[in-house]
């Protein structure tokens, strides 16, 4: 097979009258059909050599931007496929093949497949933009399209998010992109908001006091920005107390409950009662329907 196709390349080269040539025009042209092809295979080396070469130093260089491992290695492998497409073309122009025609093949052929691969495509595109704007992270806290839950990983078509209890849950990026994405863990502080319930008949700086006692025994609370702790609203059953500390992202959701837990046991300790809600019902009777009961 090998011979065959390295026949072609040499007749190709060959004038239709070749057994009109002597003896040293047929070696000439042999020789100059086999430099060209030693030519194209040279270009053809280089050029997997230069591309490889091209892609490492693209993906060191992304690596010192931070950006995420899915964009570098996506990036690298198109930097490299390209390019050994650019030495594939120039390859067939050294063997004297007229790229013209193939070139625009590909092109007619990349337009129809771009056509047929709408969807996938534009989930490439928002999967670059993800990955190029650093909306979140892999290992990080998301809530997007109605699902919530860690990253687990970023690909080309979607991403995949580990719910809380613990399934995968995979959405196309292009659904990602064209929704609002919430990061839980975007910013290195977050501030729980809990709203403490009490009697109306409890002390409002007793009260206040005992709240701030539990968050100051919580070491892991930020101080600054210092916690907020507020008389917020009169309800119908109850005067509302607004408890708002600072803590670590990553610390929301454990000292969020810790904190309840906390509050619940300091107010049963102090005898600060948290009531529930309760009505008031009073009812009315016509006077004759209280006379014809009191007759019976």
């Amino acid at each position: 097979m090998v011979n065959l196709l390295f026949l072609f390349f040499i007749m190709s080269f060959f004038p239709n009258n070749i057994f009109d040539y002597d003896q040293q025009a047929i070696t000439d042209l042999l020789i100059t059909a086999s430099l060209k092809i030693l030519f194209a295979l040279a270009i053809l080396l280089i050029g997997f050599w230069l591309s490889k070469r091209l892609q490492k130093l693209i993906i060191r260089a992304l690596r010192k931007s931070n950006l995420e491992p899915t964009f570098i290695s996506f990036a690298g492998n198109i930097s490299y496929y390209l390019l050994l497409v650019v030495f594939f073309v120039l390859c067939l122009a050294q063997l004297g093949i007229q790229t013209s025609s193939l070139v625009a093949l590909l092109g007619a052929s990349t337009l129809a497949i771009g056509l047929a691969l709408q969807g996938s495509l534009a989930n490439v595109a928002a999967g670059i933009l993800l990955v190029l704007f650093n909306y979140f992270r892999v290992g990080e806290r998301i809530e997007v399209a109605g699902i919530e839950g860690i990253v687990e990983s970023i690909e080309i078509l979607s991403t995949t998010i580990c719910t809380y209890d613990n399934r995968l849950v995979t959405i196309p990026n292009k659904q990602i992109i064209e929704n609002n994405i919430i990061n839980h863990v975007g910013k290195p502080k977050r501030r729980i908001d809990l709203v403490i319930g009490v009697g109306y008949e409890e002390d409002i700086d007793h009260v206040r006091s005992s709240l701030q006692w539990v968050i100051d025994q919580n070491s892991e609370v930020c101080t600054e920005p210092a916690p907020t702790i507020a008389l917020g609203e009169l309800g119908d059953s109850s005067v509302n107390f607004y408890v708002r500390p600072w803590v670590k992202s990553e610390d929301y959701f454990r000292l969020k409950l810790q904190l309840t837990e906390a509050i619940k046991r300091k107010l049963d300790e102090e005898n600060i009662s948290i009531p529930f809600p309760q009505r008031d019902v009073h009812l009315i009777q016509p006077e004759t329907k209280e006379l014809d009961i009191k007759a019976a």
